[in-house]
């Protein structure tokens, strides 16, 4: 059937396809960032072109389908599927199909050198652990699935209002994913339901220190194969990391010690996530190390992302934690990128402190704030049930919120 519209010089038309097959065409179309009628309105193109009928495609179970077509081609269409002996139903999964089979789902695109991104801020209860946590969880979701994701563009016109305008389904983004607890209080390890490493076994403070007692990569634990793939892990945290800074006093080129830790697992990474302990010690200085950008690394690649909140203290611990990275910078000549600012925890109704601080940091430009995360019950939620926040809530603003950091900082 087809009805008039007023959607330019296209018509409605309605018929039907079985649900399978309509989530494919809305996953693929997301993919290659066409719009779905401009993806049937090719398929038909292709099928009503065929010398002979494909494959018959199961449509059982189908429902209404609607979308818009140039005038007069869903007419062709008709006329051709009654030449064809094959009901319309039928003859749009096909064109559907064929579609799908000449527009395969685009590759991961696999960084050439591992990407390292640092979280930090020695202020200690900014959330840190949480946005790295989010943003670990969200480079790793599913690429042939789609997920609610804040419009970058609006990130600061929606940041005071809990209204989802803006939000666009979208594929995950497919990463291979590392997040490696530097934290000796073990946040991140037992919020993602990890068991912290027992200090009298090996740990990353072993292989920095120069005394590991075994292969960095058995330690190794996957976050939640049925939701990310297999795609996300954890290297868990031990309590003997308080010990670090001590360690690394009597080691040779300590700042290098974390990448000479880490350097064998990054082959099967896409990205590492360090979540930093609130420290501004030799342990922040080897973090900042490596996240340093390396020889025909592309700008922008690895980095510092730092975290803070929109109240007073949060600042005063970012000029020191950029004093420290200037330091570096020009003591060993490092070229030394920052990611960008998270604001989380943020929170409108704390009034006049609350805004006017997110005012300050949005009025920063290098580094600029790449992510605004509100304080919603979900995260302690997840926190409290010991499951990654993006596969306990996937809907929820926070999750939202840190798909789109996600994305900027991609």
């Amino acid at each position: 059937m087809s009805s008039p519209a007023t959607s330019g010089d296209r018509e409605k038309v309605v018929s039907k396809l079985p649900g399978w097959l309509r989530q494919q065409l809305k996953v693929r179309t997301a993919q290659h960032g066409i719009e779905i009628q401009a993806a049937v309105e090719q398929g038909l193109t292709l099928w009503t072109a065929l010398a002979s009928t494909p494959e018959i495609v199961d449509t059982s179970g189908a429902d209404s389908f609607a979308t818009f077509l140039p005038a007069g081609q869903w007419t062709n269409f008709k006329t051709t599927a009654k030449h064809r002996s094959v009901s319309m139903t039928q003859g749009l999964a096909q064109a559907v199909q064929l579609w799908l089979d000449s527009n395969p789902a685009p590759g991961i695109t696999r960084p050439a050198i591992t990407r390292r991104i640092v979280v930090c801020n020695q202020k200690g209860g900014v959330g840190k652990t949480a946005v790295t946590a989010g943003l670990g969880e969200a480079l790793a979701e599913d690429p042939n699935a789609l997920y609610p994701v804040q419009i970058a563009k609006q990130l600061a016109a929606e940041s005071d209002t809990d209204d989802p305008l803006g939000v666009e389904n979208l594929p995950g983004l497919g990463l291979r994913i590392l997040m490696v607890d530097f934290d000796p209080q073990c946040h991140l390890t037992n919020q993602l339901g990890a068991a912290p490493l027992p200090i009298d076994g090996d740990s990353l403070t072993n292989h920095m220190g120069g005394s590991p007692k075994g292969d960095l990569r058995d330690l190794i634990v996957q976050i939640d194969e049925e939701h990310f793939g297999g795609r996300l892990h954890l290297l868990p945290a031990c309590t003997d990391a308080f010990l670090l800074d001590v360690r690394l006093s009597s080691v040779r080129a300590r700042e290098a010690a974390l990448e000479r830790a880490l350097a064998p697992l990054e082959a099967d990474y896409d990205v590492v996530v360090v979540d930093c302990p609130p420290s501004l010690g030799l342990s922040m200085d080897a973090a900042a190390y490596y996240g340093r950008r390396r020889e025909n690394e592309a700008p922008g690649q690895s980095g510092v992302l730092v975290v803070v909140q929109a109240e007073d203290s949060s600042a005063d611990a970012y000029d020191l934690l950029t004093n420290q990275i200037e330091d570096l910078r020009g003591d060993m000549a490092l070229d030394m990128e920052y990611l960008g600012l998270v604001v989380n925890l943020y929170d409108p109704r704390r009034g006049y402190i609350a805004t006017s601080s997110l005012e300050g940091w949005m009025d920063i430009k290098d580094p600029k704030v790449v992510g605004i995360i509100g304080e919603r019950k979900e995260q302690k939620e997840a926190v409290r049930m010991k499951r990654p926040l993006l596969s306990y809530a996937p809907k929820s603003q926070i999750s939202v919120a840190m798909r789109a950091l996600a994305r900027e900082v991609a």
